[in-house]
């Protein structure tokens, strides 16, 4: 304490140990009362140092809880499975997403990739393929999308039974890219399936309709991951 000018030397311990503490941290978040100073090269020195380590911590802190609670999200969710479902004469891959906060989304793009093990040559490999959609962009994603992959003969699934799907070890990857108004920046975000959550032979129900009073569409959420079982062609 006789390096610091505005405390008394008749003070109890414990009262010279408070006024130390909180002058070091007046000094720490640069509030400095001025009800007590430093004296001499080395304590000005430490109070100096003291003082920068304040501003850089503060500052570290707030570029850290900005970032972390400015980081635009994508609210968006998949159903729990994929389907394979009667499309035109014949079926298709199809994964069911919606958006579930009041965002508005616009310029959305969907990419699918299809990863599986497959023999060749008598050597298990893994492959991957693009699988083309019948629709990988729309203008506005305001109710809930669902990404459709036509089984055509061009398609690594083409052909493949409900058995194949229980014993091929693959996976489906889909990645979603959006414009958010809500953040003004563009987001994204993906999922997977893996054949064990492929249901063959099904077909999404309905998750939205009309109003009461023919007025606007309701989305209704809790439908997201609803399906029929079907035959399929």
């Amino acid at each position: 304490m006789e390096h610091l000018d505005g405390s008394t030397s008749t003070d109890s311990e414990l009262v010279k140990f408070g006024q130390a503490y909180f002058f070091s941290a007046q000094t720490f978040t640069t509030v400095g009362y001025g009800h007590i100073s430093p004296t001499g090269f080395l304590a000005s020195a430490l109070s100096a140092a003291e003082a920068l380590m304040g501003l850089l911590s503060f500052a570290i802190a707030t570029g850290l809880f900005f970032g972390r609670f400015s980081k635009p999200t994508a609210f968006l969710k998949f159903s729990h499975n994929a389907l394979i479902a009667p499309y035109g004469e014949g079926t298709a891959l199809m994964i069911r997403l919606s958006p579930f906060k009041n965002t508005n989304f616009t310029d959305a793009e969907a990419q699918m990739t299809l990863g599986m093990s497959i023999m060749e040559n008598g050597v298990l490999a893994n492959k991957f393929y693009q699988l083309e959609l019948e629709l990988s962009q729309i203008s506005a994603l305001t109710l809930s999308w669902t990404l459709v992959h036509p089984i055509t003969e061009e398609s690594p699934l083409y052909q493949l039974t409900e058995n194949d799907f229980k014993a091929i070890h693959g996976e489906i990857l889909v990645f979603i890219k959006t414009f958010d108004d809500m953040f003004s920046a563009t987001v994204a975000t993906r999922s997977s399936y893996t054949f064990d959550e492929v249901v063959y032979g099904a077909k999404f129900t309905p998750m939205y309709a009309r109003s009461i009073d023919n007025s606007k569409t309701v989305l209704y959420l809790d439908k997201l991951n609803k399906f029929n079982a079907v035959t399929l062609p």
